[in-house]
């Protein structure tokens, strides 16, 4: 595979009802997807009709969010920052404490880990930005009907985040889709896929043991290392049935 350049990223500063919120590093592109999957993920809105505008200026490196409610600056930079693991560093105002608040899933949705690795490898094949330069990350959510979407960046938390807010603007039922990760899975990954209420996730790459934690707790199925025809469960409740030789069942065979 011939690769062209390298991958982009650029400090943008997300402004919110005139209150910069921070800088992130970013990579350019579906930057509004992104500000409702940050603000939605961040507990700022709890839906699309929260937001009354989005405007995003390149030049000036700057994503202009107006809300439909006043928002309480002193209360919101009071609360204590966590800083994500990983590429692209990011913050999050979530506790592990705040996460456990979230919703249970209570889903019904089966699939086959077959069809998990199928989608995975169709992933794989639709990222541009990947396929063109490497050292990217991708999100990706798998529609009722097969079809699947994606979103790149050079943050792995920010890659879900971009995809939440494609989902979010979208109404999507997160209990009918499967969200996929090029990424490590860790705690601020999965109270990012929790507060929308994904029901399965699948990465190509590890979890994290507080990333699992929290999956069983809010009943979440969280499968990694979906690679050829291998992967890892690190939860089980009987959404992803095992149609192949071997799956690993929190690192043992079954």
């Amino acid at each position: 595979m011939n690769r062209k350049g390298c991958p982009d990223e650029y400090p943008i500063s997300l402004i919110v009802n005139g209150y910069e919120i921070a800088v992130f590093q970013l990579t350019n592109m579906d930057l509004v997807d992104w500000a409702y999957g940050y603000l939605f993920s961040e507990g700022l809105i709890d839906k699309v009709e929260d937001v009354l505008g989005v405007s995003v200026n390149e030049d000036m490196g700057t994503i202009h969010v107006t809300l439909s409610e006043a928002f309480d600056s002193e209360v919101f930079f009071t609360k204590k920052k966590h800083y994500t693991a990983g590429c692209g560093r990011g913050v999050t105002f979530f506790s592990m404490t705040d996460v456990k608040s979230f919703d249970k899933v209570n889903s019904q949705q089966t699939y086959q880990l077959s069809y998990l690795l199928k989608k995975r490898s169709q992933f794989a094949q639709e990222s541009p930005l990947y396929l063109e330069s490497g050292g990217m990350h991708g999100a990706c959510i798998v529609h009722e009907d097969g079809s699947i979407a994606v979103r790149e960046d050079i943050g792995r938390h920010n890659a879900v985040d971009k995809i939440i807010g494609y989902a979010l603007r979208n109404h999507l039922d997160p209990q009918k889709l499967i969200l996929l990760t090029t990424g490590r899975v860790s705690y601020e990954m999965l109270s990012k896929a929790a507060k929308y209420g994904f029901a399965v996730i699948g990465s190509r790459t590890a979890a994290t043991k507080q990333a699992v934690q929290l999956a069983k707790y809010l009943n979440i199925e969280l499968i990694g290392y979906l690679r050829g025809k291998m992967a890892i469960a690190y939860t089980s409740f009987g959404r992803v049935n095992n149609d192949l030789v071997e799956l690993k069942v929190g690192g043992s065979s079954y």
